[in-house]
């Protein structure tokens, strides 16, 4: 049985026929490590003298936004990430100054430390970074974990992260943004109520339905709901939704589009492997990414990794995945034009590819323990999703 929360993102198949051990993940921050990996080139690279510092960031219970601004607020540094990683994890990722010169000591907090270790010529970027590794330890669960041996055979769904995890709701939120319905996007993003959210927020969002108790319930939205303040603000000042969405931070607005992408590319991988497309193999006629992650034709002979269209103003029809694609665009009455925005142009995207199924190396398991290295992009939950199985992912730690 696929559960209620992976419907709603797009998910409607397993990859694996394996059983799952249930069980729970982040039952402490401790149980679930994540290490980012750089390419070899870039870490020899870095140097004792000069050009844009690098740091180690190791934190936990903080996201890397908030460890980022929290440092930028106290040491007026302005850090890069080459990706993002949760708060309810240990991680370790590496973050680059954009300004040449500018470096700070060794700095730490009860959630994060940060570590100076160098220099680059060039700011590092997402490009330098070639995925992450991971160790997580499962509780309650069945002693089967050494059985699970299809880790090479798991599609490279979106996670749950993406979509919102408890309040499925940044694809729903970009699909309104795409149909310039901004009214429908006000509305979600201040009363869309979800199972799994707090009772205290959903009946605050429940009164947001109504117009009229805007002003009134301003001041009891917590501080943690940054967004939903700021689109309140705007829609009590000016009643206009297109004003109050275009207050959201650009980074976030993209977000949502994305997110809606994701959908999409998830409904994809899940309607392809259910008609029985292959989707571990690349085959004449596909598009496909070479060892380099650079993107071309199919060449026989050649080590590719099959790439599905990730659909943008720019989508590129001639792939054996159009019929499904076209298919869920209609049904969600989308174009691929849809996604070049004129009165809001700095969301629009133009799409491209995501590789079809997870990379996944260095497996191993031990006990109730997992490690394993997956490329950049790919989603550690998706791979925990088949070796747990969970009837409810958000119990289960998701």
């Amino acid at each position: 049985m696929i559960p209620d929360l992976d419907s709603k993102i797009g998910i409607s198949v397993y990859s694996t026929k394996f059983d799952g051990i249930g069980g729970k993940i982040r039952t402490t921050p401790e149980d679930f490590e994540v290490s980012e990996k750089i390419l070899e080139k870039t870490l020899n690279s870095i140097n004792q003298e000069e050009g844009y510092a690098v740091y180690k960031l190791k934190k936990k219970r903080i996201d890397t936004n908030h460890a980022l601004s929290d440092i930028f607020r106290k040491k007026g540094l302005r850090l890069k990430s080459l990706g993002l990683k949760d708060a309810s994890a240990i991680t370790e990722q590496f973050v680059c100054s954009g300004n040449k010169g500018k470096s700070i000591e060794d700095y730490s907090t009860e959630k994060y430390s940060l570590k100076k270790i160098g220099f680059v010529k060039k700011p590092l970027s997402k490009k330098d970074m070639i995925g992450n590794h991971f160790k997580i330890k499962i509780s309650d669960c069945t002693n089967k974990l050494s059985s699970f041996e299809e880790f090479n055979n798991v599609l490279n769904f979106y996670g749950y992260q993406r979509f919102g995890s408890k309040r499925p709701v940044t694809h729903l939120i970009g699909k309104a943004i795409l149909q310039r319905d901004f009214d429908k996007a006000v509305e979600l993003v201040l009363s869309f109520t979800s199972d799994y959210d707090s009772k205290e927020n959903n009946e605050i969002r429940q009164k947001l339905v109504d117009k009229q108790n805007y002003n009134q319930y301003f001041e009891k939205i917590p501080k943690q709901m940054d967004i939903e303040r700021i689109v309140l603000k705007e829609m009590i000042e000016h009643d206009d939704a297109f004003r109050a969405i275009r207050a959201i931070p650009v980074s976030l607005r993209r977000f949502y589009i994305q997110a809606y992408q994701s959908f999409i590319f998830n409904k994809s991988l899940s309607t392809a492997f259910t008609d029985g497309e292959n989707m571990f193999e690349s085959e004449s006629g596909d598009v496909c990414f070479d060892f380099n992650g650079i993107i071309g034709k199919f060449v026989k002979g050649l080590d590719q990794k099959l790439a599905i269209p990730f659909v943008g103003y720019s989508y590129y029809k001639k792939t054996r995945f159009d019929y499904h694609i076209s298919q869920i665009m209609q049904q969600e009455e989308i174009t691929p034009k849809d996604f070049f925005i004129k009165e809001m142009q700095e969301v629009s995207s133009e799409g491209g590819f995501r590789q079809a199924a997870i990379d996944c190396s260095d497996y191993s398991s031990r006990d109730d323990v997992v490690e394993f290295t997956l490329s950049r992009g790919s989603f550690a939950t998706i791979l925990l999703r088949e070796i747990m199985k969970p009837s409810d992912p958000i119990y289960a730690g998701f």
